[in-house]
């Protein structure tokens, strides 16, 4: 059996093994499974997946997007860049790490960007920011990166001001505030700040339409989940993993 899967913990929000299963049934597959790989231990998750010669490749997720890197034995350079690994390809026992992320989130916010947006706050400073920050940046925008524990660069919701949060439209959350079960958390902003200006992204998908967005959508702001950028970036995977 040709086996795929999904490392993260915990896996109850996965989309991932629904869409491969299905993909695989759909191309005739039947000799491939996606399975999921639920550690929460970097070093046990490794172990076992090193220790399985039928796994040709698997995706990545919280909280194993920068722990990863120690293991791999190789990246490919955007993976290397950002220093946040979402896909990896097994070939021969030798892991080379790549990031679907920045295609998947680049390729969905595209289409929503208007001159307008120079100035993005991005909530959250995990594995899944990095890619989030590296796209922004690419695009032209200035960030600024929000978390509960700031520190170089980064600044606590307390210090976001009326005219900060007036001013950065462009609001991405990479965080799990929001996520099923807990749908009814939300991240500590003033949300009386947002516009019709504004773009707010929730890389969550379930629920489809987070307490985030919401609030977002009450004041007039366009809004977008992140569903999108999860197919994307799936569909990237495969080519990889084809390749």
């Amino acid at each position: 059996m040709k086996t795929y899967g999904l490392l993260g913990y915990p896996l109850g929000h996965s989309f991932s093994k629904g869409f491969f299963t299905k993909k695989f049934k759909a191309e005739g597959l039947s000799d491939h499974e996606y399975i999921n790989f639920a550690y929460s231990e970097i070093t046990e998750a490794v172990k076992h997946l090193r220790g399985n010669p039928e796994i040709l490749g698997f995706n990545i997720t919280i909280p194993h997007k920068v722990n990863i890197l120690p293991y791999l034995d190789s990246m490919d350079p955007l993976c290397s860049a950002i220093q946040s690994c979402n896909c990896v390809k097994v070939e021969k026992g030798r892991w080379k790490g790549f990031n679907t992320d920045v295609l998947g989130f680049e390729y969905s916010l595209n289409p929503l960007l208007k001159p307008a947006h120079k100035n993005a706050l991005v909530f959250g400073t995990g594995g899944a920011s990095k890619a989030i920050v590296f796209v922004l940046r690419k695009l032209g925008l200035e960030v600024l990166q929000v978390s509960r524990t700031p520190g170089k660069g980064v600044v606590s919701y307390e210090a976001l001001s009326a005219d900060i949060l007036k001013t950065h439209t462009v609001w991405v959350n990479t965080t799990p505030v929001g996520l099923a079960p807990d749908s009814e958390s939300v991240l500590p902003l003033d949300f009386n700040q947002i516009g019709s200006a504004h773009l707010v992204y929730d890389l969550i998908y379930n629920p489809e339409k987070s307490k985030l967005l919401q609030k977002a959508a009450q004041m007039g702001a366009t809004i977008k989940n992140g569903m999108e950028m999860l197919v994307i970036q799936a569909e990237e995977s495969w080519k990889i993993w084809k390749s």
